[in-house]
């Protein structure tokens, strides 16, 4: 098999250096370091559209259709770039790797965030899931042995307080259904992120991603079929926008440009970056979708946002 990339450091993502050599700088071209700021970006804003754009598509779809079909074409779209590139299959010590991918990311999370979203808000759910960075890294943390230190602890307990704090607050006093799926989404995201970045150091991480898609095909197709067939279709113009983005934009788009970004400028300045992404769902929640934002909201993604900060520094 054609040799991998691999990670040059503990914090960067493998780059794809099957090339012979590197290409000659271009006079008046970005650098590296400002392309991946830009790649990473795209990563982020395409996230921050995912609530809304799944808001959308549940106008048109049922929860489990849209979640069968926005898997199936994100994983036809991989499909079609893994066999356009001649990507070889990847080794068999690392489907097992890819089978907690696909069920965290690809399968995992957009249903439960659906689901969950068929009574949240998407301002709600946006704090609530602001919390992923945390707690990937505590996952991470768990799966790689590391120590982080005292103060990365403390930021991390309290970003979670803060969350907690906003849902009981918001919900009147108790966890909804809604809260428990987004927290359900929190725990599964959270371990494809984190097994998906350690294949991320054996492979070019946007080709993680896309045989965890094609891995949920076989499945994904005949579930489209079904659900389909059991629950109501009911075509809009935004049921289709959204349904076109989650599949495309968020799935395929979102993870490649987020991947490739980290691979040109590191974790810790691409997490540095996410910090944006539930402001971002919050105005997206309101100029899109015409929420009318609570004051807890900002207030507490904002503190959410401090404390991710603080890991940040912390790690460092």
């Amino acid at each position: 098999m054609r040799a991998q990339s691999s990670a040059t450091t503990p914090t960067a993502i493998a780059v794809d250096t099957t090339s012979g050599s590197a290409p000659a700088p271009v006079p008046g071209a970005a650098s590296p370091t400002t392309q991946g700021t830009l790649l990473a970006l795209l990563g982020v804003v395409a996230f921050s559209l995912t609530f809304p754009s799944t808001a959308w598509g549940l106008e048109s779809f049922g929860p489990w259709s849209l979640v069968a079909v926005r898997s199936t074409l994100a994983a036809l779209i991989a499909g079609a770039f893994l066999l356009g590139g001649r990507v070889p299959l990847p080794e068999r010590r690392h489907w097992a790797g890819l089978a907690v991918v696909a069920g965290g990311v690809v399968i995992g999370f957009p249903l439960l965030t659906t689901l969950a979203l068929q009574t949240s808000t998407t301002s709600h759910a946006a704090v609530v899931v602001g919390l992923l960075p945390l707690t990937t890294a505590a996952f991470a943390a768990v799966r790689t042995g590391r120590r982080p230190s005292r103060t990365f602890w403390t930021a991390a307990l309290s970003g979670a307080a803060v969350v907690i704090a906003f849902t009981v607050q918001q919900s009147g006093g108790a966890l909804s259904a809604g809260d428990l799926y987004l927290f359900g989404a929190l725990l599964v995201c959270a371990a494809g992120y984190t097994e998906g970045g350690r294949l991320a150091g054996l492979m070019p991480g946007w080709q993680v991603i896309g045989w965890a898609l094609v891995l949920c095909l076989p499945l994904m197709a005949p579930a489209s079929v079904v659900a389909l067939a059991l629950e109501p279709v009911r075509l809009t113009a935004h049921g289709v926008i959204g349904l076109a983005w989650v599949a495309a934009g968020s799935t395929f788009f979102g993870l490649y440009v987020w991947y490739r970004g980290m691979a040109a400028i590191g974790i810790p300045r691409a997490s540095q970056l996410q910090l944006a992404q539930p402001l971002l769902t919050l105005f997206w929640s309101v100029f899109l979708l015409g929420e009318s934002l609570p004051l807890a909201a900002p207030v507490a993604a904002v503190g959410v946002l401090v404390c991710i900060a603080v890991t940040q520094r912390a790690k460092s």
